[in-house]
């Protein structure tokens, strides 16, 4: 769920302690719509203007920057590197925070800057106003438009959004409460009507003001009885005066092991297949609840534009096989052109210059059948028999030719796919670079501007079995080869997904004999990380190291093998290892 109104509220009354008082270090732009403020105490302050997920919080995770800066980032360093944050305040229960910071020039000079930032789903924003309040920047511009109530552009004076209209529960609760006891149409749903009168009630919480006066979360109000307005109104009530109180509990929702949402009190609208979980805090929610889903988005961000260059090189491949084939098809009736040849050269006393065709008795074949010889009429007999030998020759040289080319552009074309199997596995921005990398160097990817990039590659993924051995994953085919070639060590036990693209893992044997169990437990993470993922009884070839060999020439991540062994396992992430560090 986006970040509602007054969960909002609970997240500024935590954030203003910590947050008042404390001096910007460091500002960075790990993403285009993502701010971090670096505080002195090595504490972190993440902005999200992402419309999928706006907010603000402390972290505690550590974000990948881009080796450039964007000018946004660059802006808000020359201003707000150095200054205090003076306050936190959101208006009444709007979906705007405010950070009002104190600055100071090369001078000494002290002035004032805000930081503002809308958390209004897709109209979200941040933006950097002066001491008089006029826009300095902004995350994303906004124009004039016909249909807009407000622009928001460098050089304006900013406005808050224009109000819905709505009462809120927080400043306006005896009309709010009033409304509550007139009530709607008998038709119409409860929550839906709570929703569209009062602002900053999101629809969970609607539902469970209904659950918790009527027993039901689809009540209409021809449905409720005398006892049920009534508690509907003493809930709505109760939620106000929490707001007054800022008694709000930070709760996590989740479903089949993963989270589903998120509030400021106690749920009791699901069942019992939601687990409702309070938290330390709102900042500690929001990175659990969040980090999934960023790592989706991250990975759709940054692979998008890999893929599709990987994408549009991997048809392209399989339409040149597919021609290639279609060409040494051809080369295979090529005796046809010889025997033409022939039967011209036996009949030549018969022919004259001229002749469109030649019919002939076929000596080659029993019962010597006729057959009808297509011809230039501007050649002479001899040089139609040259011309169908000439073809013959040339159609003999180009079948081993066009079966090299066949079997470089399959290997292209593998080589690709499994390119996309480590994208579509991609985590991080700096798994994203090497890919990108490695499809520069190997031609599929223009090489933009050299630019000097300070950061260290990634390291495999490591985990330990059940017997204590380290099971080592490449991420991408230049780190598969790395891994297998250089890194391991050649009694170490290597294994590979049958037949399909996936990743090198490396049990680390220690020199001995690995038992069982680690192999199975390596083989189910070698499965994983491939394109059986989903599989069941997935195939998965495992050998010594020492018979691993690398074809000179070939892409990176291509490998050769004759004598292994194989296991079947089913992937499944719950029984995977876990991995080290996390």
């Amino acid at each position: 769920m986006p970040l509602d109104a007054i969960c909002l509220r609970a997240v500024v009354h935590e954030l203003e302690p910590e947050l008042c008082g404390a001096r910007i270090d460091k500002v960075q732009q790990p993403a285009r719509d993502q701010i971090v403020l670096l505080l002195r105490g090595n504490r972190r302050v993440l902005l999200s203007g992402n419309p999928n997920q706006p907010r603000i919080q402390l972290t505690r995770r550590q974000y990948d920057n881009p080796a450039q800066p964007p000018m946004f980032c660059m802006l808000l360093r020359k201003h707000l590197v150095g200054a205090r944050i003076e306050s936190i305040e959101q208006p009444d229960l709007e979906r705007v925070v405010t950070l009002t910071l104190r600055t100071s020039d090369e001078m000494g000079e002290t002035g004032k800057r805000q930081l503002v930032l809308e958390a209004m789903g897709r109209r979200a924003n941040l933006l950097l106003l002066d001491a008089e309040g006029r826009i300095l920047d902004c995350m994303r511009r906004v124009p004039f438009e016909p249909n807009s109530d407000r622009a928001l552009l460098p050089g304006l004076f900013y406005r808050l959004p224009t109000p819905l209209g709505k009462l809120s529960l927080l400043s306006e609760t005896d009309a709010a409460l009033s409304l509550l006891e007139r009530g709607g149409e008998p038709e119409e749903r409860v929550d839906q009507w709570i929703v569209d009168r009062f602002t900053g009630v999101s629809p969970l919480i609607a539902r469970e003001l209904v659950q918790r006066a009527a027993g039901t979360t689809d009540a209409r109000f021809g449905e409720l009885d005398d006892a049920s307005r009534a508690a509907l109104c003493r809930e709505a009530e109760a939620l106000g005066t929490r707001l007054r109180m800022n008694d709000y509990t930070p709760t996590l929702l989740s479903r089949d092991g993963r989270s589903a949402d998120f509030t400021y009190c106690p749920i009791t609208q699901y069942g019992a297949e939601t687990a409702v979980e309070a938290c330390e805090s709102f900042s500690a929610l929001l990175d659990e609840f969040y980090e999934l889903r960023e790592r989706q988005e991250l990975s759709a961000r940054r692979g998008k534009e890999l893929s599709h260059a990987a994408t549009v090189a991997r048809d392209r491949m399989a339409r040149k096989s597919e021609t290639l084939k279609r060409e040494y098809a051809a080369t295979q009736d090529r005796d046809k052109l010889r025997l033409c040849g022939d039967l011209i050269t036996a009949n030549l006393y018969r022919m004259e210059r001229g002749m469109a065709s030649l019919k002939a008795e076929n000596y080659y074949e029993d019962g010597q059948p006729e057959v009808t010889i297509p011809l230039d009429p501007l050649l002479t007999p001899q040089q139609n028999a040259a011309r169908y030998y000439k073809r013959y020759n040339k159609a003999k040289s180009a079948e081993v030719h066009l079966r090299e080319q066949i079997e470089k552009a399959e290997a292209e074309r593998a080589y690709l796919e499994s390119v996309l199997q480590e994208l579509a596995q991609a985590e991080t921005e700096s798994e994203f670079d090497e890919i990108r990398r490695e499809l520069q160097e190997t031609g599929f990817l223009r090489r933009g501007k050299e630019k000097k990039d300070k950061r260290r590659g990634t390291a495999p993924r490591e985990y330990r079995s059940s017997a204590g051995l380290r099971i080592l994953v490449g991420r991408n085919n230049a780190q598969n080869d790395q891994l297998t070639l250089k890194r391991a060590d050649k009694r170490d036990l290597w294994l590979h997904a049958q037949k399909t693209h996936g990743s090198h893992v490396i049990l680390c044997t220690e020199g001995r004999e690995a038992d069982s169990r680690s192999v199975r437990e390596a083989a189910a993470l070698a499965a994983y990380f491939s394109q059986a993922r989903d599989s069941a009884n997935v195939p998965v070839d495992y050998t010594p190291v020492r018979y691993v060999k690398k074809p000179a020439g070939a892409r990176p991540g291509y490998v050769i093998y004759e004598t292994y062994q194989t296991v079947y396992v089913t992937p499944d992430r719950e029984d995977l290892p876990k991995e080290s560090g996390k």
